[in-house]
């Protein structure tokens, strides 16, 4: 029901009632876009000391990689849970799963922060972790899809990817705020405070954050698109089934975008902080402060690109930004392994910067490559399988590779490789910045 304001609004002027009606929107997608992303961050700056308390403590490094093991885990149920939440968003509606999804993820997040440690209850505790990282994962599979195709079908063509850009680089902000939270709490606590109780705090957060963006959620109008094809009873029925079978294309470009995405960004967020400090050598105070900065790069970065993309097209946007990006991947290596902070800061900022111009298009493109009527579907599918391929097992992989080889730029050659292979689909990809949203 409108309130007396919106109805005054649209009497006087129906741009303004609608401008605000987007606004309205895309507040309330950032908000729950970010309580989302947070709950799902403050694992990888936890990594090292859930490796302390939650495994045998006779092998640090085997420790730490049962850790971020247990972090490609909870990616294992995005896939699921993108078939899951993309068919009920195509049959019941963007909001409700948008509604439901931030719950799930508030309620796991709260519980890893409850949970006792090997000391405690033995090998139970890192099977209760995997649990609940995977009822993470499922959650997270319907968030951005879900969030970018509810602001992209109420935003007029002109801004679609301004106003996506807008909501989809709030997904960057979460782990600065994590890393802030973990170090204010390390430098306020004593390390065996820390490690006692002080690493539960930004788990419990979850709680009241989940229920501040269930509220805000619950208060915005369902996406036009939707209720148009419900009202001409077009909405799709079996759109697993159709989006294989009509939209194969489109899943293999937003595969591909997502490849290069997914592995940027959890290079940079799941990664880099153990990078640093395990690899390298540099403080814990350092890393964070290098590795938020350069997400505070991206954070920026994002709607301006998005912007761009407007103007020029998603798919010149995207080749541009994943060329920089392959450019630019050995050398920041390279440089963070002088081991100073202003190494750090300047090598991470490139990263950033790279992640941010391919983000801003990325955002936009992943749900006009698909019509409507399995648009949450196939987006949700492609891109979660990419996530959980790249980007859950990046920092697994990336520690691997450099145990394999004995290069601490391994991991830099591997984004090069499949940034490239991922940029020889995305050059066939059609143009999509002036797609309708409801066809």
């Amino acid at each position: 029901m409108s309130t007396t304001t919106e109805i005054e609004d649209q009497i006087a002027s129906p741009g303004a009632a609608e401008a605000r009606r987007v606004r309205k929107v895309m507040t309330s997608s950032a908000i729950g876009h970010f309580v989302e992303w947070f709950d799902f961050a403050v694992y990888a700056y936890a990594a090292p000391v859930i490796a302390a308390l939650f495994f045998p403590k006779s092998d640090a490094a085997a420790a730490l990689m049962a850790v971020f093991a247990i972090y490609a885990v909870g990616f294992v149920a995005r896939p699921v849970g993108a078939f899951l939440l993309g068919n009920l968003g195509d049959r019941f509606g963007r909001k409700r799963v948008l509604a439901g999804v931030i719950l799930v993820m508030g309620v796991s997040t709260t519980l890893i922060g409850l949970l006792p440690t090997y000391a405690a209850i033995g090998v139970a505790a890192p099977v209760l972790l995997v649990v609940l990282r995977m009822i993470q994962g499922l959650s997270a599979a319907g968030e951005t899809i879900g969030s970018n195709s509810f602001v992209a079908e109420h935003s007029p063509t002109a801004r679609r990817g301004f106003n996506v850009g807008m909501v989809y680089t709030w997904s960057n902000l979460p782990p600065v705020i994590a890393a802030l939270l973990v170090l204010g709490l390390t430098t306020m606590l004593s390390p065996d405070a820390y490690e006692s109780w002080g690493w539960r705090v930004p788990f419990l957060l979850g709680a009241p954050l989940a229920v501040v963006g269930l509220y805000i959620r619950t208060r915005v109008d369902e996406s036009p698109a939707f209720l148009e094809m419900r009202e001409s009873r077009q909405v799709e029925k079996a759109p697993i089934r159709t989006v294989f079978r009509e939209q194969w294309r489109s899943m293999l470009v937003c595969f591909s975008i997502a490849a290069v995405a997914s592995l940027g960004y959890y290079s940079l967020t799941g990664y880099f902080y153990s990078y640093m400090t395990v690899t390298i050598g540099l403080e814990s105070s350092a890393a964070l402060i290098s590795n938020s900065i350069a997400l505070l790069i991206t954070f920026f970065t994002v709607p301006v690109a998005a912007l761009v993309s407007d103007r020029i097209g998603r798919r010149r946007m995207l080749l541009i930004a994943g060329l920089f990006g392959a450019v630019i991947a050995v050398p920041a290596y390279l440089l963070v392994g002088l081991g100073t902070l202003g190494a750090a800061i300047l090598s991470q900022g490139l990263l950033g910067l790279a992640l941010g111009l391919f983000f801003g298009p990325a955002g936009p493109a992943f749900v006009e490559l698909f019509p409507a009527r399995v648009r949450y579907t196939g987006a949700s599918i492609s891109y979660n399988l990419a996530f959980t391929i790249f980007g859950g097992t990046a920092p697994l992989l990336a520690t691997g590779l450099i145990s394999l080889t004995g290069s601490t730029v391994a991991p830099a050659w591997y984004v090069v490789i499949v940034t490239v292979l991922a940029l020889l689909v995305v050059v066939t990809m059609p143009e999509t910045n002036r797609r309708s949203m409801r066809d």
